[in-house]
């Protein structure tokens, strides 16, 4: 693991943080390999073929998203209004990703809260990765259930982004239909001289569709973790958990990235995503159950005591004693 982290540190300034699912596979897979470092090499391909298709899928994904616009002019109008209806009382009218920018963002000046923000927006790209790769090795059927649910949020993410393709503020700034706003989620690792870490992240950001804010999936995997645990952990660590998704919103609206509309559309995909595959699970678990029942042979029917011959289709019976043999006939061959 030390080695293994020495190459996951040196990577990370030369190349940049594994934001891309196939980047983020090979550090997971060798993550894995280090850990369990005694085992033979045959036992870690199991990795490779449990997990390879899921980071296939991640990959389509990313790149599908950029197709979901087809061309069309974006929605952004409604979510400006919308984010001004529902916070516009406590921002004096504005959208809250100026409002905060107004009060925080100096772009002569890295404070604290900036070097927060990129770290916090970094964890998108690991965090639920890193999740499932935890339960891979230590509990496989809650690994399946979280993959489950994951899946079905990204797929319906998906569809949405088709359905509706919408603009996050900084692209809404860019065309005029706000003031300005500074993209600035990958600013702050530049305070350490970290210069190198958002190259994936700043080349990703270039190459994918901008039309992909509604829902926030950040949110959405950020709050997806912390509930899919949240059983498994003692209430009074519940704030600290919850804390995560919270403060995944504070940095992607202070960011330019989503409005809060987006999050809290996000958020209502998390509590849809559990209910619905959670119907689907308890469905298919009771049509198992129906199927391992053998079914049993059909019971014998009881045909009762036989039947008894009526009384007047019997022959009448004598009761008269038999008649004695006739002492005059010879049996024969006598």
């Amino acid at each position: 693991m030390t080695v293994w982290s020495v190459a996951f540190v040196a990577g990370w300034l030369l190349i940049g943080l594994p934001t891309d699912p196939l980047y983020a596979f090979v550090w997971l897979w060798t993550a894995t390999i280090a850990w369990n470092s005694e085992r033979p090499f045959r036992s870690h391909l199991g990795f490779v073929r449990d997990w390879l298709p899921i980071v296939i899928l991640l990959a389509l994904y990313n790149l599908s998203r950029g197709f979901a616009d087809n061309g069309a002019i974006p929605y952004s109008f409604d979510l400006i209004v919308a984010d001004r209806l529902l916070i516009g009382w406590a921002t004096g009218g504005e959208v809250p990703t100026i409002w905060l920018q107004e009060r925080l963002y100096d772009p002569d000046r890295i404070h604290w809260w900036d070097v927060a923000v990129s770290w916090v927006y970094f964890s998108h790209f690991v965090a639920a990765l890193a999740a499932a790769v935890v339960l891979w090795m230590t509990n496989r059927a809650r690994w399946g259930q979280f993959m489950r649910r994951w899946g079905f949020l990204c797929a319906t993410g998906l569809v949405t982004y088709f359905l509706y393709p919408a603009a996050p503020p900084w692209w809404a700034a860019q065309y005029g239909l706000l003031e300005d706003v500074a993209r600035i989620s990958t600013r702050g690792w530049r305070a350490f001289g970290m210069h190198g870490a958002g190259n994936l992240l700043n080349a990703g950001q270039i190459a994918s569709n901008p039309v992909a804010a509604m829902p926030s999936l950040h949110t959405a995997f950020a709050l997806f973790v912390v509930v899919f645990f949240l059983a498994n952990v003692r209430k009074r660590w519940w704030p600290l958990l919850l804390s995560y998704p919270l403060a995944m919103t504070f940095t992607l609206v202070y960011a330019g990235e989503h409005y809060i509309i987006d999050v809290l559309v996000g958020w209502l995909y998390v509590g849809m995503t559990f209910v619905v595959v959670g119907l689907g699970e308890r469905w298919w678990r009771a049509r198992k159950a129906r199927r391992a029942v053998p079914e049993e042979p059909a019971p014998a029917v009881d045909a009762g005591p036989p039947a008894v011959r009526p009384a007047a289709d019997r022959p009448a019976e004598s009761s008269e004693p038999p008649a004695p043999p006739d002492p005059s006939v010879t049996p024969a061959g006598r």
